[in-house]
């Protein structure tokens, strides 16, 4: 099969910068498209150039319409709104679009949702192997110890973070939920305060820390009578979440349109 033709959204950002750098790295991927808001001052630069990896001929664009339209695929960093219409764009035509943005409302997941069912979708809070082994090890310990185990979820992230709980820490959640065959909608609690009374049984707690540089923090505790069980995932590289966004657009290629997840993708449903 030749290679795949990719398009990188806000590839002028640090994440758009190492995806540049990953498909340039990888073998069957190949860079046909860079793209930014049209009022970016990075407009124009060659995308290789700016990534660090030598002049690749491709210059950043303000037109995704035209970007998309000799490419296979999206990788796609961004933000809920950009991500959005991107989705109806590889919708139309009938593209790989791999979504790493978090911070979605239930809103932008209905249109992603509408968009899917004419492209490949893959969306996850997290790209990394290590974070969707975690939360596979997250529904398998849920199950098993039921709700007489406290779940806490603590994540940390750098100081520019804007949305919170992080999409990886809503990811392990969720995991936590399905374990339990509970929505997590339900019983999620996100933020305590004063007199908050006793903790409820069977919620699900998210505590988010911002600071510094921290690349992602994330730990799961199952807190019970008389033991504490920790699982903890430290991203020290962001380098793996573009490669497994890299491997999701690969994977997605040969597939039917629809919404999909890292799980899908690395095989960890069973």
């Amino acid at each position: 099969m030749s290679e795949m033709r990719l398009v990188v959204a806000g590839a002028s950002g640090r994440m758009g910068r190492i995806l540049v750098q990953m498909i340039h790295e990888t073998e069957g991927a190949a860079l046909v498209g860079a793209l930014e808001q049209p009022d970016s001052i990075a407009i124009g630069q060659d995308a290789g150039l700016l990534a660090g990896c030598g002049q690749m001929g491709i210059e950043i664009s303000g037109d995704a319409l035209k970007a998309i339209s000799i490419a296979d695929g999206i990788l796609d960093f961004t933000s809920p709104h950009a991500s959005v219409e991107l989705a109806g764009l590889a919708a139309q035509a009938r593209v790989v679009h791999v979504i790493g943005t978090t911070g979605f409302s239930a809103e932008d997941l209905t249109r992603l949702e509408a968009a899917a069912r004419h492209a490949v979708i893959i969306k996850s809070g997290n790209m990394s192997l290590g974070v969707n082994l975690l939360a596979a090890l997250v529904e398998k310990v849920a199950r098993a110890l039921g709700p007489v185990y406290d779940v806490e979820i603590v994540e940390m992230h750098h100081r520019m973070k804007v949305d919170a709980p992080s999409g990886t820490a809503l990811l392990l959640g969720a995991a936590a939920a399905r374990g339990r065959d509970i929505p997590l909608e339900d019983h999620s609690i996100r933020g305590r305060d004063g007199q908050t009374g006793p903790r409820e049984t069977g919620s699900i707690g998210f505590a988010a820390l911002r600071g510094g540089s921290v690349v992602g923090d994330h730990s799961v505790i199952f807190a019970g009578p008389g033991e504490r069980i920790e699982l903890t995932h430290k991203a020290e590289d962001r380098r793996i979440f573009a490669r497994g966004a890299v491997q999701a657009a690969l994977w997605g290629r040969s597939r039917k349109p629809g919404l999909y997840s890292m799980t899908d993708v690395l095989e960890l449903n069973d």
